[in-house]
């Protein structure tokens, strides 16, 4: 069964509610009881008090007790209030009238100055509290020791009792309606977001929004963002494709109508081969420039950091091999720590071309340095990267035309800014900056932050 999130809470917290509810009302009842018992303890220790009272010695050699009682009960048969008093041998020495008819539950003797209090039953069955207390009489010089009984009916008892449950339950019952129905409201409230996202996207699938638009809380301020990073980057990423293959099918057609022009007019076969291999050239470099922009990622929500420092050690390593008559010693500032939030591919991209080309123009050193520079507020880092050599530099008049900030593909000549081209369109992707200046190795430096 498919419940939503509301219907499970919902369920969830009933069940937490009644069991609460149904242990308060436990442990409430459990309370009551043992307080109506200790009431009617209380009483029943009142009523021999009373007796005790009202007991005297008739000529002085026996327990003697009036006919009128204080409470009127005692002389009334089945009234509900019974007592005796019993002697050291557990002879019964009075009976009140109450108990006409009837023999009392108890006649054990109990210590003197010490009170028993136990539950029992009379001859026909009904239920009895009993409270014995021991007391000792000094009768011509002799202690005579008595214990005096009274017994109360459970009637009143029961009937407090059922009142209190029938209370307890009605009011247990309404706290929990009304608890219930204040967490559903809260729970609502606070689902509240999730909907709003399902609204949102339903608004995206739909076309008729083309990111979450909502106001969402702090938990989901994540999650919505980096859906949005998403949503972004796969839409600018396809308008990429869409792009790459129309400067592609543009850069193209000039070297094939060429091409074409040079097949009906030219004769020459060794000018037709020239013109050939330069116009499939350029057609190559253009193809290869076109994909190289077409797959890059760009800044890729919910992605892996990747670490910087193993792959600036394998291009050297691959530069190194490629260029084995040139002597170069490479500097790496790089932490095992420092860490690039995007495309792995997009990173070796960048750090080829510009370690290229430090290759190619440096005399014999190159210093490369890495760095993490927290982002408030996003809880992700930036990456500095600054590569330097020691060649003749760039001149001031000429780093903007260096970067070939946008150039078209068909304007570019193989070996002349391609490479730099791509970093400066990777750099944009990602929302970073790339900036040329003359480093003090006394060639360039390419300060570039993604």
């Amino acid at each position: 069964m498919n419940l939503s999130l509301h219907s499970r809470l919902l369920a969830v917290a009933s069940v937490v509610l009644l069991f609460f509810f149904g242990l308060t009302g436990l442990v409430l009842d459990k309370a009551f009881r043992d307080s109506a018992e200790s009431g009617v303890q209380e009483r029943l220790q009142t009523h021999v008090y009373v007796l005790l009272a009202a007991a005297e010695i008739d000529a002085g050699i026996m327990l003697f007790m009036p006919d009128e009682l204080p409470d009127p009960r005692f002389s009334v048969a089945q009234s509900g209030l019974y007592a005796q008093v019993i002697d050291h041998n557990g002879k019964s020495v009075w009976r009140s009238r109450s108990l006409l008819g009837a023999d009392f539950p108890v006649s054990t003797p109990v210590d003197v100055g010490q009170s028993n209090f136990s539950r029992s039953r009379l001859a026909d069955g009904s239920e009895v509290f009993v409270l014995g207390y021991g007391v000792s009489w000094q009768i011509k010089n002799t202690e005579q020791r008595y214990t005096f009984y009274v017994a109360s009916s459970l009637e009143s008892y029961l009937a407090e009792i059922k009142q209190f449950r029938r209370s307890l339950s009605v009011w247990l019952a309404a706290a929990a309606l009304v608890l219930l129905a204040l967490q559903g409201a809260i729970l609502r409230w606070s689902l509240k977001p999730l909907r709003q996202a399902e609204q949102d996207l339903a608004a995206i699938e739909s076309g008729e929004a083309e990111t979450l638009t909502g106001t969402y809380p702090k938990e989901l301020q994540g999650l919505t963002n980096n859906l949005n990073q998403l949503l972004v980057s796969s839409r600018a990423q396809l308008k990429r494709y869409r792009d790459s293959l129309g400067n592609l099918a543009h850069s193209l057609k000039t070297p094939l109508a060429v091409l074409r022009s040079t097949t009906e007019k030219e004769t020459d076969v060794t000018a037709i081969r020239k013109t050939t291999q330069d116009q499939v050239d350029r057609m190559s470099q253009s193809i290869d420039y076109q994909l190289n922009r077409a797959a890059a990622s760009g800044s890729m929500p919910l992605t892996a950091p990747v670490a910087v420092k193993p792959i600036a050690e394998k291009i050297v390593s691959a530069l190194n091999k490629a260029h084995p008559e040139r002597v170069v010693t490479v500097s790496l500032e790089i932490n095992n720590d420092i860490r690039f939030f995007g495309n792995e591919d997009d990173l070796y991209e960048v750090l080829g071309n510009l370690l290229e080309n430090a290759f190619k123009w440096c005399a014999n050193k190159i210093q490369i340095a890495a760095s993490n520079i927290s982002v408030a507020g996003t809880g992700r880092k930036r990456l500095k990267l600054i590569i330097e050599d020691d060649g003749p530099g760039i001149a001031e008049v000429d780093r903007e035309s260096v970067l070939g900030r946008g150039k078209r593909s068909d304007e570019s000549v193989p070996g002349h800014g391609i490479g730099l081209s791509i970093v400066v369109e990777i750099v944009g992707l990602y929302g970073g900056e790339i900036r040329l200046d003359e480093s003090p190795l006394g060639g360039a430096v390419i300060y570039i932050e993604f």
